[in-house]
């Protein structure tokens, strides 16, 4: 498996030295590693306007289409949704429909880049820890090339996540408590040699979601939207979409870098706290306590990372609540016909508060990425309604 003719290899994000784009794990310096690509040997006018899927950008992606460990994810829909932006009072209002991938989440994208890079190693041994959808991608990926897989889940897990790292052959841990028991428990009981699949500890996770930005601005003739509202646990998600849209910016295609707004359920809320302080400093929360298990990452490892991209892009943070969250996530389903997750019920209640708040002009385009499908949650959903009496 070749690599990319314009990868030119990963770069620490705290000491700016180059590794070789066969490292594995985090710099000597303990920080994450991101890839590296020569865009100035990218032909940006042969970049696709309707792609046929994440690897149709293979150009700025670590190995070429015909190489990739793919189940064909991303090409997902951008969905107008005018009546909601007449309610938040913008120009347009935009959500990105990422339960449209193969395991009904956007971690695929970065899933599919992390495990071709972990084919291309020889590895025999694939491990994570996760929260639930990553854990079903990562179960679904090492399918496809045949290697052994074991998913750490907390017990709190979505029950679809669990039954479905089965179906796709991983070896599963449910472990009680969550998140971060999850991860101890990978981290202290696997004794085996593996391929870490965890977001940024692999530099080509986040990788892969940078495919989000370059479609969303394809569509629209490359035109990038004026802010995008992201629901964040580990901060991949955002500081991958903030990757995509700089590297856009610098081939030519778009003029400007949205501005882009972290959303978390105050029950833990890490990163917002970390924005709202400006000192740079991410502080572990204590004591998490959501209903959003996706969202649950008291310690995230890409919060550092995430911060930068906020503030660089002139954004901001902002954190909801859990009943905000699940009413969204009702609103956006019932309005719009899609099914729309708590992850994606968190970044919509975020871009609701922050209207509120004056973040976006009247006429201006703001992006909302629904990071998993409705299915995912969906007794958690219906749970909120029956609540209501319905």
């Amino acid at each position: 498996m070749a690599l990319s003719a314009t990868l030119l290899g990963l770069d620490c994000t705290a000491t700016g030295e180059r590794y070789a784009p066969d490292h594995t794990g985090r710099s000597d310096a303990g920080a994450p590693l991101t890839p590296v690509y020569d865009r100035d040997a990218v032909d940006a006018g042969a970049l696709p306007t309707d792609p046929d899927s994440m690897w149709a950008y293979d150009a700025l992606l670590p190995v070429d289409a015909a190489d990739a460990v793919s189940a064909v994810e991303g090409a997902t829909p951008l969905l107008d949704a005018p009546e909601l932006a007449a309610d938040l009072g913008v120009g347009d209002l935009l959500l990105k429909d990422e339960g449209r991938n193969p395991t009904g989440t956007v971690f695929d994208r970065g899933l599919s880049t992390a495990v071709t890079m972990a084919a291309r190693h020889g590895t025999d041994l694939l491990a994570l820890a996760a929260p639930g959808d990553a854990g079903q991608s990562a179960a679904a990926y090492a399918g496809r090339i045949d290697t052994d897989c074991y998913v750490y889940l907390p017990s709190r897990a979505p029950f679809p996540n669990k039954a479905m790292v089965n179906v796709h052959g991983a070896d599963m841990r449910v472990i009680g408590g969550r998140y971060a028991d999850a991860l101890d428990a990978l981290e202290s009981s696997l004794e085996r040699d593996w391929y870490s699949l965890q977001a940024f500890t692999t530099p080509y996770r986040h990788d892969g979601y940078k495919t989000l930005a370059y479609e969303v601005a394809a569509e629209r003739d490359w035109t990038a939207p004026d802010a995008a509202v992201i629901a964040v646990g580990t901060g991949e998600i955002l500081v991958g979409i903030a990757q995509g849209f700089r590297d856009l910016q610098a081939l030519g295609l778009t003029d400007h870098v949205p501005r882009l707004y972290a959303v978390q359920p105050d029950g833990c809320a890490p990163i917002v706290e970390a924005h709202r302080r400006g000192d740079g400093s991410i502080e572990s929360i204590d004591h998490p306590d959501t209903i959003c298990g996706e969202l649950e990452l008291p310690a995230p490892a890409g919060g550092a990372l995430a911060l930068d991209a906020i503030e660089s892009s002139d954004g901001g943070a902002v954190a909801v609540a859990d009943e905000n969250v699940l009413e969204s996530a009702v609103t956006l389903t019932q309005r719009l016909g899609t099914e729309v997750g708590v992850v994606g019920g968190a970044a919509a209640a975020g871009s609701w508060a922050l209207a509120e708040d004056g973040a976006f002009g009247a006429d201006e385009t703001v992006l909302v990425v629904n990071a998993d499908a409705g299915v995912k949650t969906a007794d958690v959903l219906r749970s909120h309604l029956m609540g209501q009496g319905v």
